[in-house]
């Protein structure tokens, strides 16, 4: 009966203390399903696939950045998704984490990237995956907390701060120099729409006469709000209308014609994408580039 006692005891002792002894917490932590796989919902079917987290990352660092950019960029490009899926993860109220398009960030599959790329897909997934494996299970933080780590194509000069943007000011998402910008192919552009045509995507009433007061600019230019013929409207809203790449933009009648110029593109706020690539050009390497575009943050392991 003793004997049957004792082994019964160690059967139970010896799991307990091999656990407490030689398992740390923060080992488990990311080893539950949530961390090690994504939901991640297509727009134009709704399905919702689960995905290994590093692999969705390497179909968002292919998505959204050339992969002819610099491996420092990439690697930024890797960190910066990394963390803004993580942070999208921590909403436990819809049934997906991420969306696959610029809603959240664009993510394609190795089917879609064959097709993209061709015979350079050998090549150029190499290049994604080696600045992947090189920043593997690495993402930012401030104050411990994930950061919803924005990021964009091309700034005007000078990326946002956040609430001149969006809702929230975020302490990280501070508007710093980007003065890299200019060598974008998107750094300014140029649209021409007829008088009709202006209104109609704008949805107003069309009036020959055309007049423009810009009422509020953020602090490197960007129309926040202005008036269209005594109409009120958001910048932003303007710009999605008229498909323009920022709210950045100059608007100019020529009788039945409007020129439009802009600078930048997208949002602004977070890390410039081709201010990344100037950086990593002039020898900057990513956790640099990271602490530059994301103020007084923290590249954690998971």
């Amino acid at each position: 009966m003793k004997k049957f006692i004792v082994v019964t005891l160690l059967v139970i002792i010896i799991p307990f203390l091999f656990v407490t002894i030689f398992v740390k917490t923060d080992d488990i932590k990311f080893k539950y399903k949530t961390n090690n796989i994504i939901r991640v919902k297509d727009e134009k079917t709704n399905n919702i696939k689960e995905i290994p987290f590093e692999e969705y990352i390497k179909g968002v660092v292919a998505g959204e950045m050339p992969a002819t950019f610099e491996l420092e960029a990439l690697k930024a490009q890797a960190v910066a998704s990394r963390s803004y899926a993580m942070y999208q993860m921590t909403n436990k109220n819809k049934d997906y984490d991420v969306l696959n398009t610029t809603a959240n960030q664009v993510y394609l599959t190795d089917e879609e990237l064959k097709e993209n790329w061709k015979e350079d897909y050998p090549t150029k997934i190499n290049k994604i995956k080696k600045a992947i494996a090189q920043t593997s299970g690495e993402y930012l933080t401030y104050n411990g907390e994930i950061v919803n780590a924005m990021f964009f194509s091309t700034s005007v000069g000078a990326t946002e701060n956040s609430e001149e943007v969006f809702v929230s000011a975020l302490p990280y998402l501070r508007s710093v120099d980007s003065k890299w910008d200019e060598a974008s192919p998107a750094y300014s552009d140029t649209y021409t729409f007829t008088l009709e045509d202006f209104y109609s995507k704008l949805s107003l009433p069309y009036n020959k006469k055309l007049t423009i007061e810009v009422t509020s600019k953020t602090s490197t230019g960007r129309t926040r709000t202005l008036k269209i013929n005594g109409t009120e409207l958001n910048g932003r809203d303007v710009a999605t209308k008229l498909s323009l790449r920022s709210n950045y933009f100059d608007i100019i009648q020529n009788e039945n014609h409007i020129t439009i110029t802009t600078k930048g593109f997208g949002h602004g706020v977070g890390m410039s994408q081709y201010g990344a690539n100037g950086m990593a050009k002039e020898g900057y390497t990513y956790d640099q580039i990271l602490k530059h575009y994301y103020k007084n943050t923290e590249i954690q392991k998971k």
